[in-house]
């Protein structure tokens, strides 16, 4: 497979290949949090990463949802399909966290009465501002067709994810997604569902099993990793 680097973000780097119409990522041991302020490693959380994508994505599958993953050739590397993304991050929140809790004054861990659905314009220089339907259409990022399907399919992943994960004695506090046109103009999920873009916490004992053990230096940053691979797959790292 021939493959030149496209484009290389915080924690991947996309490469082409010899298909015009597909992709190839890697996943890397880089962390970042607050907007690239903080910076480190973690050891082997692009493998874990990597699998835990893969998993989620053909979970989902299985429940309809279209994605971009195509396969895995290798611990790191993962196959998708190539997509004219939509700059927009899609969060979904069940539970009062991170900044959520501060705008709004709740405490951490503060159950909410439905889902809440927050859009972000996806731009390191701004920030990755919230914004709304307006700004939206205003900007010409999405249409409004694409927007609720954005919203709704957001919604049924959040569903699925949570009603799976509580199996695993996981709560899923929020996470975010990304999704894209494929070549036929349909909009479908991309990026990465791992614990670098979800809060998951312990059901019992409320542990952060996620990227936030970085961001506020709880220490056992692998561990969570590691955790989240075996309750999901069964490996052991």
């Amino acid at each position: 497979m021939e493959k030149k680097a496209l484009y290389e973000g915080k924690a991947k780097i996309m490469y082409t290949t010899d298909k015009p119409d597909e992709l190839l990522v890697y996943y890397k041991d880089d962390a970042t949090a607050g907007n690239g302020a903080k910076k480190g490693t973690i050891m082997e959380k692009g493998i874990m990463n990597n699998k835990i994508t893969a998993f989620f994505f053909d979970m989902l599958a299985k429940k309809g949802i279209k994605h971009h993953y195509i396969s895995m050739p290798s611990d790191r590397e993962m196959l998708v399909k190539k997509l004219d993304i939509i700059p927009l991050e899609v969060v979904l929140r069940n539970v009062a966290a991170g900044s959520l809790a501060k705008r709004l004054g709740v405490e951490e861990g503060t159950k909410m009465s439905v889902p809440i659905v927050e859009l972000y314009y996806k731009s390191d220089e701004l920030g990755d501002p919230m914004i709304n339907h307006y700004h939206i259409k205003a900007l010409k990022l999405a249409t409004q067709d694409e927007i609720n399907q954005i919203e709704t399919l957001g919604l049924k992943i959040n569903d699925i994810l949570t009603k799976y994960l509580a199996t695993k004695n996981i709560d899923l506090i929020d996470f975010k997604l990304e999704f894209g046109r494929d070549k036929n103009g349909e909009v479908i999920l991309g990026d990465e569902i791992s614990p670098d873009n979800c809060r998951f916490w312990d059901s019992m004992t409320h542990e952060k099993l996620d990227k936030d053990r970085f961001r506020r230096d709880l220490g056992n940053v692998e561990d969570a990793y590691k955790e989240i691979l075996r309750r999901l797959t069964g490996e052991v790292r």
